[in-house]
């Protein structure tokens, strides 16, 4: 039977601006102990996932007990006093700071802000659980919204293509759906496309993340990172590379995330990683644009890894060029001019002498002289860092490389690179050493074999061969130095001699304090070592490289901190 027509003259009101009706219809002590007992029972799935290690699901939900907001640490104690106000329950360890993002926790998020959203009687610590809480109820409104993208997937499968017999999704879904979102959305057609691309993957090659963003652990962001991240793999390679980074993926921010998954998807499957690599340097382009400031942008997309580092430090030396003369401008300001200087082939630095209005700052003249400045290489000069499992030593493993402030690239790359970087004579090399599980344990710089060394040892034996593999790290002696410490011969594939590196011990667990210095500041030896324990800054949602962070003292040197290893991060 339809509804009853409304009058003019009792017009009806939404029921939720019925307060009265809505204490009524709704018992909050109830509803409170509900939820109370749905949070309790999560808990003790998620314990007893971390018990026998399970994967998928109850590991992402493992990732929300006991912590605030999606994946972040800091509420696994609650602080002692009363909690009187109307988010008592949003503070710190309390039950609405742990609990998965869902409609109920909206409701009780909602009554907390009060009248005009003034949150009356609401304390700080409260107020971060509110907020956080309300982050969680809008990633649990996302995955809702891409469940159901994904059950129009199903009911507009592409004629012809297969269906996932667990999930029932289609591989294809018809062509006109992106265009139905459209419509129905008020989005692009590329909107609506990767909407449903991700709904798609979600679904069939990431349960682990459609659990997490289910429950607000990871944002719409977060999960489409790992989505793109995950494209060139199938699906059980996808649900390989997820449970590598399923237990921190809450807490890491977008652009760790993209690395991690990065890493990840090469571990899992290198050639596919190269392969995509390798394709999309087939779309090598550059592209301008107009800033909504007015002014202009310019980029170069898909272009090759070690040509880019060439021409960064090319554009880097030259905006030291244009310091030293004295043009004004801060680092980033100096490099764009630097880049525009290198691409028109002009020459910015300040004319001390020249016609008038030819000696103001800033004013370029046509042909610079590039050879002045340095000269500026052509090829890059890199810091190359071997990293080796102690297990394999004598063979360097397949193992994602990494490119400070870019990321994780794949081994045939990271191969690549090292070999470009041999060939530039300012290319320094260095050897880290580690466990099982990635720690570093050891590291070593190189230094040149003395030549009277090389002339005695190839007396004994035969001649190099200069055309064998391009990296080699051998024992210095035939014997090997022990415990995989000592002095190492390491072969760079460049024209110079080999190098030698003495491997030192790497741990602060426990820690002779062998690097300690006396004053607050690190020596170089410290501070290089410091930034070897640490690829980027230790700083909550920091990623700058260790190379551009300050020493900082976990325990301030003024209140008895050492200045060492064993009490040392790299931040600020």
């Amino acid at each position: 039977m339809p509804p009853e027509p409304v009058t003019a003259d009792e017009p009806e009101e939404p029921w939720w601006e019925d307060e009265e009706e809505w204490d009524e219809e709704y018992d909050y002590d109830e509803l409170l102990a509900e939820c109370r007992e749905v949070a309790e029972s999560q808990a003790s799935a998620a314990r007893a996932a971390a018990r026998v290690g399970t994967t998928g699901a109850l590991a992402a939900l493992a990732a929300t007990a006991g912590r605030r907001g999606p994946g972040q640490p800091g509420s696994e104690q609650i602080f002692p006093g009363e909690y009187p106000g109307p988010a008592a329950q949003f503070a710190s360890g309390m039950l609405f700071d742990t609990m998965p993002g869902r409609p109920e926790l909206a409701m009780f998020a909602d009554r907390a802000a009060g009248e005009d959203d003034a949150f009356k009687d609401v304390s700080d610590d409260e107020l971060l659980g509110v907020l956080c809480a309300w982050d969680r109820v809008a990633a649990h409104a996302a995955a809702r919204k891409h469940a159901a993208a994904a059950e129009l997937i199903r009911r507009r499968p592409a004629a012809g293509w297969p269906v996932d017999k667990k999930t029932q999704m289609p591989q294809m879904w018809d062509e006109t759906t992106p265009s139905e979102l459209c419509a129905v959305l008020a989005e692009s057609r590329g909107d609506a496309a990767g909407l449903l691309d991700l709904a798609h993957d979600l679904e069939v090659k990431l349960p682990g993340t459609r659990a997490a963003f289910l429950d607000g652990i990871v944002s719409e962001e977060k999960a489409a990172i790992i989505a793109r991240a995950t494209t060139v793999l199938n699906a059980d390679e996808a649900r390989a590379a997820e449970t590598l980074v399923l237990d921190r993926m809450g807490r890491l921010t977008p652009a760790a995330l993209r690395s991690a998954i990065a890493r990840a998807v090469i571990q899992v499957a290198p050639d596919k990683a190269r392969e995509r690599r390798e394709k999309a340097a087939r779309q090598a382009r550059v592209e301008r644009w107009a800033e909504e400031s007015g002014n202009a942008g310019l980029a170069g997309r898909e272009l090759p890894a070690a040509q880019v580092h060439a021409v960064d430090q090319r554009v880097t030396a030259w905006a030291r060029q244009l310091k030293k003369a004295g043009l004004d401008g801060s680092t980033d300001e100096l490099r764009a001019r630097a880049f525009l200087d290198l691409l028109l082939g002009i020459d910015s630095r300040p004319r001390q002498h020249g016609p008038a209005g030819q000696g103001d700052p800033g004013g370029a003249t046509a042909g610079p002289n590039l050879g002045d400045p340095g000269p500026i290489p052509l090829g890059f000069a890199g810091k190359v860092t071997l990293t080796i499992p102690l297990a394999t030593l004598l063979g360097l493993a397949e193992r994602p490389g990494e490119i400070p402030g870019i990321g994780p690239v794949d081994p045939g790359l990271a191969r690549d690179l090292a070999a470009a970087a041999a060939q530039h004579p300012k290319t320094t090399w260095c050897v880290t050493v580690t466990d099982q599980d990635g720690h570093a344990i050891g590291h070593g710089c190189a230094r040149p074999e003395p030549e009277k060394h090389a002339r005695r040892r190839d007396k004994h034996r035969e001649p190099r061969q200069r055309d064998g593999p391009a990296v080699a790290f051998t024992p210095a002696d035939l014997r090997g130095p022990p415990g995989g410490y000592g002095t190492w011969r390491l072969r760079s594939g460049g024209a110079g001699p080999d190098l030698l590196v003495t491997l030192d011990p790497l741990s602060a667990d426990p820690c002779d304090h062998r690097y300690q210095t006396r004053g607050h500041d690190p020596g170089a030896r410290l501070r290089h070592l410091a930034q070897v324990r640490h690829a980027t800054c230790t700083g909550i949602a920091c990623r700058r490289p260790s190379t551009r962070a300050d020493f900082e003292h976990n325990t301030p040197y003024e209140a008895g901190g050492r200045t060492c290893l064993c009490n040392g991060d790299v931040g600020g």
